[in-house]
């Protein structure tokens, strides 16, 4: 009884405009729409400020540190920032709501881009490597910005309003890509060196998507979304047994979910870090490199939509099992394409991207239907830290692999790594099967 009054209490003191949403579900749909549409305005900014670091981050550690072995340090380092920045921003949207989380991330990531520039100004390689850290808060809160879709998402459109979010991303970051020279030039115009260009585009690009998201994104969709699961709670005591059982369901959705999207990125990180070092040793030049990477990164976000629906119709488990076959295949042709080759190049990197993106998404959605609004952005901000880690694990290793052997050796070594996806979604589905019966 006490337990009943306390909840019909709570209800009773939510503010009218929240209210209102609760008690409509047309508000819920238009609210939900809007959050859509400003993601993914901000995304398309989102994706302009992490192509910089992706693109040029390597040639810049090799040309300030002198040492090849050095040149996944960048792509470690901002990946091992969005790590700590994941956390952050998971915990801050729990509290507060996505809007102050996501803003904050975003306008941090333009800061370190910031510092990335005059670290190069002045030659400094303890503020290049701080600023790459903070950096990363940029990257962390564009891939977190896909949890904000799915706040009021229902169970079938999750993965489509995940793969909505990321496609967005496609237009800047393969703008981004493609602007290195135009950027290099630019920054040499005003006395900045070449190579520090794209990061003066991702200080505006990141610096835009946090404004957009403080200005736009209310009401906020995981606040609404929270109080309409509160109001939903009845029969507590009849559902004790039930929640147990789902509980103990969801931790294993998260494990499959995040041991998905770890592996995939790891594999992408690597090979991506050091392409456009293998490249630099079969002559290509700057604009070649970017237009590898831009292909690379467009296949990694605009293929989305379709991912989504493919995802929600067939199966999360279906499409991570394609995240490791195509992983394999890409880095099996990484491995034996000519180095003089453009084509080959594109290839390899368009099928790393779609490797990448199959598995992203369908393990987003695996984490989005194994939580609860009341723990929803603080586990997404958690797993998203394994998934940062994963990445700056895979940009460090990359440039001692290459150092110590090849390029191909690397690719191949990715290429077996892929494979694993297959036995993590064979127990996946023999665990649901055993939950069946």
């Amino acid at each position: 009884m006490v337990t009943e009054t306390r909840n019909t209490d709570r209800s009773k003191q939510q503010p009218v405009w929240l209210q209102q949403y609760i008690d409509s579900l047309e508000k819920q749909k238009q609210l939900y729409k809007k959050t859509l549409v400003i993601v993914i305005l901000s995304q398309i900014f989102g994706g302009a400020g992490l192509a910089a670091g992706i693109t040029v981050g390597a040639l810049l550690a090799q040309d300030m540190l002198g040492t090849e072995s050095a040149a996944g340090i960048p792509v470690a380092l901002l990946t091992l920032g969005s790590a700590g920045a994941a956390l952050l921003v998971g915990r801050l949207s729990q509290r507060f709501g996505r809007r102050v989380g996501l803003a904050t991330g975003f306008l941090a990531g333009g800061l370190g881009a910031i510092g990335i520039i005059i670290a190069v100004l002045f030659n400094s390689i303890i503020l290049l490597f701080t600023s790459l850290l903070i950096y990363g808060a940029g990257t962390a809160t564009n891939l977190l910005a896909r949890y904000a879709g799915t706040d009021l998402a229902t169970a079938k459109q999750r993965a489509t309003a995940v793969s909505m979010a990321m496609v967005s991303t496609t237009f800047g970051a393969v703008a981004g890509p493609n602007l290195v020279d135009v950027m290099g030039e630019f920054a040499q115009s005003i006395s900045i060196p070449t190579l520090a260009g794209p990061f003066i585009l991702a200080s505006v690009a990141f610096i835009l998507a946090g404004l957009v998201l403080l200005i736009f994104l209310h009401p906020d969709p995981l606040i609404v979304s929270k109080a309409i699961a509160d109001a939903k709670k009845k029969g507590v005591t009849a559902q004790t047994e039930q929640n147990s059982k789902s509980s103990i369901i969801n931790k294993k959705g998260i494990i499959v979910g995040s041991t998905i999207m770890v592996l995939t990125q790891f594999v992408m990180t690597a090979i991506m870090t050091m392409t456009p070092i293998h490249m630099g040793h079969h002559g290509h030049g700057l604009r070649e490199v970017g237009l590898v990477i831009g292909f690379h990164i467009g296949a990694m976000y605009f293929p989305s939509l379709i991912t989504g629906l493919l995802i929600d119709k067939i199966g999360r488990n279906v499409m991570a099992a394609a995240s490791g076959a195509t992983l394999l295949a890409s880095g099996i042709l990484a491995a034996f394409a000519p180095g003089e080759s453009m084509i080959f190049l594109i290839c390899a990197l368009i099928l790393l991207g779609l490797g990448w993106n199959f598995g992203l998404i369908s393990g987003t959605a695996l984490i989005v239907d194994a939580t609860h609004p009341s723990n929803r952005a603080k586990t997404q901000g958690s797993v998203d830290v394994l998934l940062a880690l994963s990445g700056a694990s895979g940009g460090a290793l990359s440039g001692m692999i290459v150092a110590h052997s090849s390029y191909a050796v690397l690719s191949l070594f990715g290429a077996i790594l892929s494979l694993l996806l297959i036995p993590v979604v064979v127990w996946s589905r023999k665990t649901q099967s055993k939950e069946l019966i």
